[in-house]
């Protein structure tokens, strides 16, 4: 006869001080020995999973071995750099600035978006103020309405009008802004190669298990070593590596659209 186990939040409960010597052993080997690495790159963003995954790599090789990598554009959240160069001077790793607006603006990542927004909402103009997210409802386990994209377009007064979206607009809105993630994952390789260390991913269980990421983007990287782990789990590390409360207790964020929006709407 199968026994019913209770479920609850401490059915996934871990004990963070031995994961983390696990997670740097096991790191210490893939870059080390296995891919024969000085260090690491880690792009941080300001949130939670960087931040771990910025402190692991801080154990594993040692502050002077590992690249703090901020990527803002200019639909970036200031708040998140900010932060992000709090985390890196908080581990006593030097953080390196890369703009990547311009190298977005080239791809024409803004106005390949645009362009399918203005089909939908044609007064749109990012130019005097407008801003946009993508969301799905909140209530979705509690209605009956179908699980689609919508599109939330704040204008310049700052009122909120909400649009579902096509799957043509959808597709061109999300391949126009993965530029963002692509391009992000151009720099950290550069970081790499030119220091001779390995990028090191930060997505979490969530994130793969789900898809939550941008392939050949914040998806390119040479290891993932908290990729095992819930971000409930990732919270508990955060703890035991004394990760800065201010980081913490922030709402996860896409950081993506220049409407802001959490990781939850989208």
């Amino acid at each position: 006869m199968s026994q019913t186990l209770p479920f609850s939040k401490e059915a996934i409960h871990i004990d963070p001080t031995q994961e983390v010597e696990r997670i740097v052993s096991l790191l210490k080997q893939s870059v080390r020995m296995e891919m024969r690495r000085y260090g690491g790159v880690v792009g941080v963003s300001g949130g939670v999973d960087s931040s771990v995954v910025l402190a692991i790599c801080v154990r594993a090789f040692g502050p002077e071995h590992v690249a703090a990598i901020i990527m803002p554009e200019k639909e970036s959240d200031p708040e998140s750099e900010k932060l992000a160069l709090h985390v890196a001077k908080h581990f006593g790793v030097e953080p390196i600035v890369e703009d990547i607006t311009p190298a977005a603006e080239g791809f024409d990542c803004y106005g390949r978006r645009d362009e399918a927004i203005k089909r939908m909402v044609p007064e749109f103009d990012a130019n005097v103020g407008y801003a946009v997210k993508i969301v799905l409802p909140g209530d979705l386990l509690e209605s009956e309405i179908l699980n689609v994209f919508m599109l939330t377009v704040v204008d310049p007064q700052g009122c909120e009008t909400s649009h579902r979206i096509p799957v043509t607009e959808f597709r061109q809105i999300v391949a126009a802004s993965n530029f963002k993630q692509r391009t992000r994952m151009a720099f950290l390789y550069y970081h790499a190669e030119l220091n001779h260390y390995a990028v090191i991913g930060t997505a979490n269980k969530d994130e793969h298990d789900l898809g939550f990421f941008v392939k050949h983007g914040d998806g390119g990287v040479d290891v993932q070593p908290i990729a095992h782990l819930y971000k409930t789990q990732v919270y508990q590390l955060a703890e035991e590596l004394e990760i800065p409360d201010v980081i913490r207790a922030r709402v996860p964020s896409t950081d993506t659209y220049s409407a802001g929006g959490t990781q939850q709407e989208f």
